[in-house]
């Protein structure tokens, strides 16, 4: 049985929030943990074990959380902006939702039913939905961006690569730790950090968050603000053993809830029925739709355990449960009229368990795991046309369940001091099957959603199936050695992303052997889509040079990647009626090849004052990214239209610097920092559109911390975007193109025609304004 109830009671509870604190999983504080091995080096688990970074034969960008905390980073978003070849991005319509791409493979749909290119990793336990995935950053003692496939260690999903966000672990001593921010747009923060030991082996601890904003402007309709933000978050841990002991169990959580109001997009041309003007401030919105109301709740669980089996051997397991759900209301049209209208709901729910056994001798280092996951991701969504018909509604519920298991292993072999090879490789049993409902309503929306709507027409889409996907993702990598502070490597590793149904498509328009009728067959042959896959080759260097004065990381790569999955939504005609269609396809072959350059460097020493550093960090990215087989059906036939698509969200340049001057002060000491970060042309999605593409810019940070004598407390005056530049992050546009070229169709008053409703859907969405605030940490 279809479950509609379900869906009813959902709607019914989709905001109210728990009452319960919850849990999730957290790594080992001394088998994961980050630890400095000098002034310029950083202890990295890119590969499940402690490595220094210079050591490790991956394109890695670690950020301590020293480091991070002396920058202002606010979430995870800021350091796409100082990482080669990265987009990380919060998606349209809430704060909560994240788009991440590296090297040009990524994922910005997140409705059920498509997955990340790239893998998010709270302490070492996978995220696997993008929902509430935009992490702030407190509590934090490292983030690590790993570039290119990561399949083997990391699971199906990283064919991008992966972001691992490691939280700090809990001090041996009582702890306490107050920080506050106060700035514009009335920024007030709060997070109070503690920690306590009961007895030898017992250790307590927690975070508690207060994140809130106003506006960078208003929703003109509804009088609420737009792009603000109110978040309360917590994190809890109890730790037993670990340090001198051989065992570590730790069981840690975190618990969130976003109240910010809905973020509504700014046109870009005005509306084509009405001609409401375009508005001057691009942070302000006027959508009428204020249903459900937006709320964003995340929480979950988990324990991990780590046991020291012998000098050589350790046992590691990582349980988890996680579970978030989203109300959001999203103007598309962002007019009052009921255009283009989506509220919707996401569900999403998971349990998984990894072990990993980890063996170490003086030659051969390594470890076997197994890896499962069930999840369960359920979207349900209104698309409302309600000026083209009265009251026209095309509902769509969409449940998809994950099952994966995966058995893999890596080990590094070192013949010499000076040569080592790594091999590794990892077998996926995937299963997806879904359940997708669509029903036209008209008179109103649909009852989930509070509408007065009544049925109409039979269901344009009534649907349950299954797939099955297994692969072998082999991983092999040289490196040579010539020192210790030089390390040379070449690899080769494969990675794929699991395929599945699109939840927006319509079975009733599936080619069919009889016209108009197709059969269940037909149907999930249109629904469902294949797996992406990727083979990627990397040369690499990484050095320290000059006494540990300048250090460096430069790699090449080149990945071909077959049978690209493409999903987005188009107008499209359901039983003689206009609506709201998905398309996705596996449209081809891509290639991507580039160049990635980081370095650090040492100044100077004692320049103005004993005892003082100026330090230089840059990073350059360079990408060729290219569609060489895009086939799309137009008028019925295949036709290859990869000479006039692009590679979203993956601009051909990345670059940054940043200028780092300490000295001290007294006792204590005085840190400035400043950064230029420059991304080139972003196209926001395969077909260019020169009303929503970014073109290139740069934005420019700076900050002033004063830290006092150990640590006791600090302050710091932080500017982010001080140039005030405003740059599109995100869109939506349904207007006609051309469907080979892709150039708007313009009407007759020079505007883009409408593809569906009649006002014509051309929004933006932008990347924060000019902020400045005031930070204080006091630690007892």
């Amino acid at each position: 049985m279809r479950p509609f109830a379900r869906s009813l009671r959902r709607a019914i509870y989709a905001t109210s929030a728990l009452s319960m604190l919850a849990f999730t999983p957290a790594a080992s504080a001394q088998e994961e943990g980050a630890t400095d091995a000098g002034n310029d080096e950083i202890i990295v688990t890119a590969r499940r074990r402690d490595e220094r970074l210079i050591d490790v034969p991956v394109a890695i960008t670690a950020y301590s959380g020293e480091a991070l905390e002396k920058a202002g980073a606010i979430d995870i978003t800021e350091i796409g902006q100082t990482t080669p070849n990265t987009t990380l991005e919060v998606s349209r319509g809430s704060n909560s939702t994240l788009t991440a791409f590296i090297r040009g493979v990524g994922q910005q749909d997140p409705v059920s039913g498509f997955e990340q290119g790239v893998g998010l990793y709270l302490d070492d336990v996978y995220l696997n939905r993008p929902q509430a995935a935009v992490l702030d950053i407190y509590d934090v003692e490292r983030i690590e961006i790993l570039r290119g496939p990561q399949g083997t260690l990391y699971g199906r999903n990283t064919i991008g690569g992966a972001v691992k966000y490691v939280t700090a672990p809990l001090p041996q001593d009582f702890s306490l730790k107050i920080k506050g921010t106060y700035g514009t747009y009335d920024q007030a923060d709060l997070v109070v950090t503690a920690s306590a030991p009961i007895g030898d082996l017992l250790r307590v601890g927690g975070s508690v968050a207060r994140l809130s904003r106003g506006g960078f402007g208003d929703n003109l309709t509804t009088g609420l603000e737009n792009y603000n933000k109110d978040v309360w978050a917590g994190r809890g841990t109890i730790e037993f053993g670990g340090y001198d002991a051989p065992v570590l169990i730790r069981i840690s959580g975190d618990y969130s809830k976003d109240k910010s109001d809905p973020r509504g997009g700014h046109r870009l041309i005005p509306s084509l029925a009405t001609n409401a003007p375009v508005l001057d401030d691009v942070y302000d919105s006027r959508g009428g739709l204020v249903d459900p109301k937006q709320s964003i709740e995340a929480y979950g669980l988990a324990m991990n355990v780590t046991a020291e089996l012998s000098d050589t051997v350790t046992l590691r397991s990582i349980s988890a449960w996680r579970k978030d759900k989203s109300a959001t209301p999203i103007d598309f049209d962002a007019l009052p009229a009921v255009d283009v209208d989506v509220p919707g709901f996401y569900f999403n729910e998971q349990v998984s368990q990894e072990f990993q056994l980890l063996y170490e001798s003086d030659k051969l280092k390594g470890l076997l795991g197994f890896y499962y996951l069930d999840a369960t991701a359920d979207t349900l969504f209104d698309v409302r046309i309600f000026n083209t018909f009265a009251g026209l509604t095309a509902f769509t519920e969409a449940d998809v369940d994950t099952k994966t298991a995966a058995v893999f292993g890596d080990f590094t072999y070192d013949f010499t001091d000076q040569f080592s090879l790594s091999l590794g490789g990892r077998y996926t049993w995937d299963k997806r099957e879904a359940s997708i409902l669509r029903q036209n309503y008209l008179g109103g929306g649909s009852p989930v959603f509070g509408g007065a709507g009544v049925p109409f027409g039979a269901p344009g889409t009534d649907f349950e199936g299954s797939r099955k996907f297994n692969k072998f993702t082999p991983r092999a990598s040289l490196t040579f050695k010539p020192t210790p502070d030089h390390t040379l490597y070449a690899s080769y590793s494969q990675g794929f992303k699991g395929g599945g149904f699109d939840p927006r498509g319509v079975g009733a328009n599936a080619p069919a052997a009889i016209p108009g009728r197709p059969t269940d067959a037909e149907i999930a042959a249109f629904l469902s889509f294949r797996p992406e896959k990727v083979e990627s080759y990397e040369l690499g260097y990484k050095g320290s040079l000059f006494d540990g004065g300048l250090n460096v990381a430069i790699a090449g790569f080149y990945a071909d990647y077959t049978d690209v999955q493409i999903p987005g939504s188009v107008a499209c005609t359901v039983g003689g009626l206009p609506s709201f269609c998905g398309i996705v396809s596996n449209a081809g072959k891509a290639t991507f090849k580039g160049l990635e350059f980081e370095g650090r460097a040492r100044l100077g020493e004692d320049l103005a004052a004993t005892g003082d550093r100026l330090t230089l960090s840059t990073a350059l990215g360079y990408i060729d990214a290219k569609y060489k087989k895009f086939v799309t059906n137009i008028a019925g036939v295949p036709t290859d239209v990869a000479a006039f698509r692009e590679v979203q969200n993956t601009p051909k340049w990345t670059a940054s610097g940043t200028l780092a001057y300490s000295t001290p002060v007294g006792d204590g000491d005085i840190s400035f920092g400043t950064t230029l970060s420059y991304r080139s042309k972003t196209y926001q999605f395969e077909i260019p559109n020169p009303y929503i593409d970014q073109d290139g810019f740069a934005l420019w940070d700076a900050s002033l911390v004063y830290t006092a004598p150990e640590g006791r407390w600090s302050l710091g005056l932080f500017g982010k975007n001080l140039t005030n530049k405003h740059y599109k992050t995100s869109g939506y546009t349904f207007i006609n193109v051309n469907p080979v070229t892709g150039v708007p169709v313009i009407g007759g008053n020079g505007l883009p025609t409408s593809a569906l409703g009649t006002e014509g859907t051309l929004t933006a969405f932008y990347g924060n304004p000019r902020q400045v605030f005031v930070t204080g940490t006091v630690k007892f």
